[in-house]
């Protein structure tokens, strides 16, 4: 009986310093990494170790394309960091999502704005929660970013990483494809005199035009060079859509929900001499390009790729092996050289090429035939 008031005692202090935690918490709103560091009773000389690798991420310069996917192995104590850099445009919704054997397993992940022409200064936007493996953010200004990804201190697990991007918008024609989209941004319109502000789409006679977000229709009707058109507020994100050249109106007052339909393909307007196509458009403080809002991106499946996951350590079997930015030949730069025999630490691998880490150096991509199993 004495065993069994005890054992209660004890779940009655851990569920009260729980919930003092989280009432602390609330006032001071620790990072994701300070709570972590509380409630695992990590020491102040191991987390300054696992923290300042950080630093080593962000000095990092690996560059992706999305969509990406890498998978490895995290070994406890070996503190790792991932760092990719992507260049992003706005109206993109960038997916970030790490799959490991066990729920429990923690991963800290933080997302930053790159800033600074020669010297790079990193804006961080947002960090997530520290039990969340889905991170998701959606983009207000295009530029380049960063993402850094690094595992608790005792971590061992198998992983993946996938990144993608998602058009923040429904596409506004139905049964619309990319290649339906045959005028962009910034053409020459009337001999050069004015640019395009928007994107034609071009579709059939009568096809329905949609919304492609939650919102409330503001002007409908026929007038200057949009013909019959339709403006729709999107109040979200506090801007207005405009839809052109319709053949027909569907909906001219009130709420609509996306995929609603609005109208119909025409050529009113000043298209009447071109094919019917639906000429779409944002404006917020003047005109936005709506592309990455509505093009479509493309379907993700990612390979895994095969290596011995044993192995924490690779060694080059060249004379001299190029240490590149990004898993391509084509398209990157030689960050370094590796000589033969040189150890590297092992990170991942995505396709062909091993994500590494020289000693004391840049974390790069190698191609797998330049490298051995240490």
């Amino acid at each position: 009986m004495k065993q069994y008031l005890f054992y209660i005692f004890l779940a009655l202090i851990f569920t009260s310093c729980s919930r003092l935690n989280k009432a602390t918490d609330f006032i001071t709103n620790p990072t994701a990494k300070e709570v972590y560091k509380r409630d695992f009773n990590v020491s102040d000389e191991l987390y300054s170790l696992w923290e300042q690798q950080h630093e080593t991420g962000l000095r990092d310069s690996l560059k992706i394309e999305l969509p990406f996917a890498e998978n490895g192995h995290f070994s406890p104590r070996s503190f790792p960091i991932y760092a990719y850099e992507m260049n992003l445009n706005i109206g993109e919704i960038f997916n970030f999502e790490i799959f490991t054997d066990s729920l429990n397993d923690l991963v800290f992940i933080d997302f930053y704005r790159i800033t600074g022409d020669s010297i790079k200064s990193f804006d961080k936007i947002e960090s997530a929660e520290i039990d969340q493996k889905l991170f998701q953010y959606e983009i207000k200004e295009s530029g380049d970013y960063k993402i850094v990804i690094q595992p608790a201190i005792e971590t061992q697990t198998d992983f993946v990483l996938k990144f993608d991007k998602k058009p923040a918008y429904f596409f506004p024609v139905a049964e619309g494809k990319n290649s339906n989209i045959q005028s962009y941004w910034g053409a020459a319109r009337d001999g050069g005199a004015r640019s395009h502000e928007g994107i034609d789409i071009f579709a059939k006679r009568g096809t329905p035009v949609l919304a492609v977000t939650n919102g409330r229709i503001g002007f409908t009707g026929e007038k200057g060079l949009g013909g019959k058109q339709v403006w729709l507020r999107d109040t979200k994100r506090g801007q207005s859509l405009y839809y052109a050249h319709l053949d027909s109106i569907a909906k001219t007052s009130g709420s609509v929900k996306t995929g609603d339909t609005l109208g119909f393909v025409g050529n009113t307007g000043n298209a009447r001499t071109t094919p019917p196509h639906l000429h779409f458009g944002i404006y917020k403080h003047g005109a936005i390009n709506p592309l990455h809002f509505v093009e479509k991106a493309e379907e993700f499946k990612p390979e895994i790729s095969k290596f011995d996951k044993k192995s924490t350590n690779l060694i080059t079997k060249s004379s001299i092996a190029n240490l590149r930015d990004k898993p391509t030949t084509s398209r990157s730069q030689i960050l370094g050289q590796a000589k033969n025999k040189d150890t590297l630490q092992l990170l991942g691998k995505t396709g062909d090429w091993y994500h590494v880490r020289p000693k004391n150096k840049s974390a790069s991509f190698i191609h797998e035939s330049l490298v051995a199993p240490l």
